[in-house]
């Protein structure tokens, strides 16, 4: 069903509604209107990465690990799979009169703001610091998400529009000023590529103001830029009890129908919270008109006909609950999982040859942790594999001793409420000595890094104030370096965190329900790393600017001048690769390169391509992403890989926000990382430059 044949639907079935009846369907739990034969409706719904908070589902690796496998193809097919997976369970569901929250098919995902602080503890949920990854990742998305039938599979929505990135303790008050240049260079593209390229039915609001409005009633950013700009057609909702904070902690208006007239008069359809009940009230002061609660009405009933909720043709009805959570999907999670992890050191002792060990012990707090596997915004999976249940399954088909200690809290002094501090430090020194290899289990969980109400972090309410590891992490990891034994540091989190010590360090994220399988194959040698990262790992916040400005100067690696710890993009093998003979074709806007695997295993390696203009001085611009692609080579196989890069990609923006081209020269580089020392220094390998003339 076409849009246009969508809105004549809903205005038909508007039409017949009394004005108290339009306002009633504005609200996130809609009501039923028997009369009419809706059914209530609940617009609530989460799918970051895997439909979540609805019970059983498949769950993938949280949005930033997902971001890491720097493939668009699999971000494609692993949100197919979860619309898959919503339509199957709403279809159960629906039949059996349930109608609850999280269980429609609106789904507030993906989060496509820019991590640009490493300290936001809502950073897992997107899909890293880089505006062009970014924007693929989140268009894949969509577009998997909502299918190409005659009917949308699920709508999904892009969030938080606009300028939104912590701090958590500040949002509901807080005001994100940001110049021109970098709300078009920055913070808009990922949100116009959504809108323009995938056709997002619905766009979220930010809880806080940007440049002074509040974003769920922002006079610029919903009627001029989204709607009259790039022509989005959809429904627009606010963050959940966002509108109420106009008037109790903004202190924009000064009673809640006020805040209801102010978001529905910009262009805010659906109401997630309860200001909107305050909507007739707000008619009846004269603060809004029929046509304004009409007009939003008509977008939410619009939304519903395309996704054929009044059809009796609809394919997706034909779904069956049992391909939720099934064999398929478990493997697509352990693909996912596998080429998200990301090897950020290794002396060689990876990957580990079972033959030549007898004992592995497995420490720390996250070892055996399934929170560390979920990240938030997560289902619940029927089949969860810890760290310590995939490293034990594999050393128990070569007979291989594991030994296991929790070794210390996440982050409290003890594990135990009446014992001394390290009451398992000791125990995780003896099984260190007793074994060949440790595997150390180290980082944070949701329960303290996430979203503020969500976290227990009371002091930064869900963000970190620090790039450090716990002391009681630290402390495990001082001592069992001193054991002298190789040591493999495994670290589970969302965002970057400074850890050097170790044999061997790989970031895991938080990888979902086959975390632990993903692992063992990884370290034992079954696969190869093939992760990059997509954040910048900094040595200390001290090398950043105060967490509430907003302003990009000195921000991820387009603007940094300093030294990273491990750079985005950066990732290890356990092959090597030789990039050869690049060629750029103007006619064709695409650059192509050899790379041969000079190793001796098989791998998949990520090619990625930077511009840099050298006609334009871009704010201290270092250079941008503008390509990138996953190649699977043999060892010894050499391939020609084809790289397209966008014509946005030769164009800059200006001071005052307009996206111009940035003049005719450019250089391109094309390798396994970005061209900077560190990653260099640590790949051993730079990145080919060819200059081109477009």
């Amino acid at each position: 069903m076409d849009r246009n044949e969508a809105r004549a639907k809903a205005h038909e079935l508007v039409a017949k509604m009394t004005l108290e009846e339009k306002a009633s369907q504005l609200r996130y739990d809609a009501p039923a209107i028997d009369r009419l034969g809706i059914p209530a409706y609940n617009w609530w719904n989460e799918a970051l990465h895997g439909v979540a908070r609805a019970g059983t589902a498949t769950v993938f690796p949280q949005a930033i690990g997902l971001a890491a496998i720097f493939d668009e193809d699999i971000i494609g097919d692993i949100a197919d799979i979860i619309s898959t997976e919503a339509r199957a369970k709403y279809n159960s569901q629906s039949a059996h009169g349930d109608r609850d929250i999280y269980k429609g098919l609106t789904f507030w995902s993906p989060n496509i703001n820019i991590f640009r602080d490493p300290r936001w503890g809502r950073g897992q949920e997107t899909y890293g610091e880089d505006p062009y990854l970014t924007s693929r990742m989140g268009v894949r998305f969509v577009k998997g998400l909502q299918g190409d039938g005659k009917y949308m599979k699920v709508a999904a929505c892009a969030k938080h529009f606009a300028v939104h990135s912590g701090p958590e303790k500040l949002r509901h008050s807080f005001d994100a000023r940001v110049s021109e240049y970098d709300l078009w260079d920055t913070y808009l593209p990922a949100f116009e590529a959504c809108v323009k390229e995938a056709g997002v039915e619905a766009v979220m609001g930010a809880y806080n103001r940007t440049n002074g409005e509040v974003c769920c009633g922002h006079s610029r950013l919903i009627p001029k830029i989204l709607r009259d700009q790039w022509g989005f057609e959809g429904h627009f909702v606010s963050d959940c009890w966002a509108v109420s904070d106009f008037h109790n902690f903004h202190k924009v208006t000064d009673t809640a129908p006020e805040s209801a007239a102010l978001a529905i008069k910009n262009g805010c359809d659906i109401n997630c919270g309860n200001t909107y009940i305050h909507l007739m009230e707000a008619y009846n002061e004269g603060l809004v008109t029929e046509e304004q609660i009409t007009t939003a009405c008509e977008r939410a009933f619009t939304c519903r006909y395309l996704l054929g909720l009044f059809a009796e043709d609809n394919e997706y009805d034909k779904i069956p609950y049992a391909i939720n959570d099934c064999d398929r999907h478990d493997r697509a999670a352990l693909k996912a999982a596998e080429r998200s992890m990301v090897l950020l050191k290794n002396d060689g002792t990876l990957p580990i040859n079972l033959h030549a060990v007898r004992s592995i012990a497995v420490i720390g707090p996250n070892a055996d942790s399934i929170p560390a596997l979920n990240g938030n915004y997560n289902g619940t999976s029927s089949r969860y594999v810890t760290f310590l249940e995939g490293i034990r399954a594999a050393c128990r088909e070569e007979n291989v001793r594991v030994y296991y200690s929790e070794g210390c809290h996440l982050y409290k002094k003890a594990t135990s409420g009446l014992a001394q501090e390290n009451d398992r430090l000791a125990e995780a020194v003896q099984l260190c000595e007793m074994s060949d290899v440790t595997v150390l289990a180290l980082g944070l969980d949701p329960s303290i890094e996430g979203e503020e109400g969500d976290a227990s972090n009371e002091y930064s309410s869900g963000d970190k104030n620090d790039l450090e590891l716990p002391e009681t992490q630290r402390r495990l990891l001082n001592a069992l370096i001193a054991v002298g034994k190789p040591v493999v540091v495994v670290l589970a989190s969302g965002s970057a965190l400074r850890v050097e010590d170790g044999n061997a360090i790989l970031q895991a994220w938080y990888p979902g329900q086959a975390g632990g399988t993903a692992l063992a194959n990884l370290i034992f040698g079954k696969t190869s790393p093939s992760g990059r990262l997509p954040v910048t790992f900094y040595k200390s916040v001290e090398q950043l600017p105060e967490f509430t400005d907003y302003a990009m100067k000195g921000r991820t690696y387009r603007y940094f001048k300093g030294e990273a710890l491990y750079s985005f993009g950066f990732g290890l093998s356990y092959t090597s690769f030789r990039y050869s003979e690049p060629l750029f074709d103007p006619e064709k806007g695409a650059l192509s390169v050899k790379i041969k695997n000079t190793g001796l295993k098989d791998a998949e390696e990520v090619a990625e391509v930077y511009i840099k203009p050298l006609e334009f001085d871009s704010h201290s611009l270092n250079y941008s992403l503008c390509a990138f692609g996953r190649v699977s080579l043999s060892a010894g196989e050499e391939k020609r890989v084809l790289l397209r890069i966008p014509q946005r990609a030769y164009e800059c923006v200006t001071d005052d926000g307009r996206r111009i081209k940035a003049g005719r020269h450019f250089r391109l580089y094309v390798g396994g990382s970005q061209p900077d020392p560190v990653s260099v220094n640590r790949l051993g390998a730079a990145p080919l430059e060819i200059d081109i003339v477009v």
